[in-house]
């Protein structure tokens, strides 16, 4: 009877500690377990606030060659991607006269034939009276002035002739103009016609037809727009480092050198125009259309007491950090500090901490 009083004694001992057990391992697990944090100090750091403008690069001038005659384009000596000299043929154009200007100057030469045959008879005539001396020698010299005046009008309407169905004359051919010449030394970038095709000379009511479009490549611009919150924090002569999306491991140097006067709204809002000189090494080829990402340092500040942005919290106007004031278990104190710029990674810390305290940082990951 006693062995069983105590084996029922034990037993609701043993139920009764595994109750108190299991008791207090769930208010144990059930009580929040304190948070904590990484802690960082203040550091002296290089700060620079930039700005990044998306556009491409371009020649700083390209130079549309359009012709000086209409007609149809009869050969094609240049191509794009060719260098070319100034004064060099790209393309020739024949003439096709138009009609009435044809008409018009086959009767001046008709016209200027007759004259010259009147003329020669009137000074042969004059001149044998003058020998006779019967005429003046006024009356002689008249005659011959003339004479001559009605011979360089023939020539004059047979050259206009010859210009309205050929484009030049023998006295121009070094000048004609059915020949298509650049206009600088460049690299031809288009060359939009083809033989065969028909060209018009510039004029008032019609831009010409662009036989080719030529470019210096060794004057380069990057040309791209900024937003009205950060235009009035550059300035002219700023400078810049430009990344070409086509040649991702090259950085080119390049001053910001045109900012516009004038805004242009897009989605919204307010872009202006900037441009900025590049400088290429001989060593690379940039081609023109390019896009470009220009960064420009809007700020700077050397050697400044800086804390990571992401440590600080902001209420209103003014900012907040989390000093460490016991190491275990973790308290710390809710400061206020004065900030300066950021980078957006540190921000400058002008008053209210040290370099040698502690702040609060990122949650501490649970393993």
């Amino acid at each position: 009877m006693k062995t069983k009083k105590y084996l029922k004694t034990a037993l609701l001992v043993v139920i009764a500690a595994l109750f108190v057990w299991t008791f207090v391992f769930l208010y144990r697990k059930s009580r929040p377990k304190a948070t904590e944090y990484e802690t960082v100090v203040a550091q002296m750091v290089d700060l620079e606030k930039t700005t990044v403008v998306t556009g491409k690069v371009e020649p700083r001038d390209e130079v549309l060659i359009k012709p000086q005659i209409s007609g149809i384009i009869s050969e094609v000596f240049k191509e794009a991607g060719q260098n070319v000299r100034k004064d060099e043929v790209i393309a020739k154009v024949k003439v096709i006269p138009e009609l009435g200007t044809l008409n018009s100057a086959e009767s001046r030469v008709r016209l200027a034939e007759i004259n010259v045959r009147q003329a020669q008879t009137d000074f042969d005539r004059t001149e044998k009276l003058y020998q006779e001396q019967l005429v003046s020698a006024e009356e002689y010299e008249k005659e011959e002035v003339n004479f001559k005046q009605q011979q360089e009008e023939l020539v004059a309407a047979r050259d206009n002739l010859q210009i309205v169905k050929e484009g030049i004359t023998q006295n121009s051919a070094s000048f004609s103009s059915t020949f298509i010449r650049s206009t600088i030394d460049g690299l031809i970038l288009d060359v939009p016609i083809k033989v065969g095709n028909s060209v018009i000379m510039s004029n008032t009511f019609n831009d010409g037809t662009t036989i080719a479009t030529v470019a210096n490549m060794n004057d380069l611009i990057f040309r791209g727009n900024i937003d009205e919150t950060e235009v009035g924090l550059i300035r002219e002569g700023m400078p810049v480092k430009l990344t070409i999306g086509a040649l991702q491991n090259l950085t080119f140097d390049a001053t910001l050198e045109y900012i516009s006067p004038k805004g242009e709204e897009e989605n919204g809002a307010n872009q202006f125009e900037v441009k900025a000189a590049i400088v290429v090494p001989d060593s690379v080829t940039v081609r023109s259309g390019y896009s470009a990402n220009a960064e420009i340092v809007l700020e700077r500040q050397p050697h400044t007491l800086a804390v990571p942005e992401s440590s600080v919290e902001f209420s209103g106007d003014t900012a907040y950090v989390y000093v460490l004031t016991r190491e275990k278990p973790q308290q710390f104190e809710r400061r206020a500090i004065e900030v300066g710029m950021s980078d957006g990674i540190h921000i400058a810390v002008k008053g209210g901490l040290t370099e040698a305290e502690r702040i609060r940082g990122a949650e501490k990951t649970k393993e």
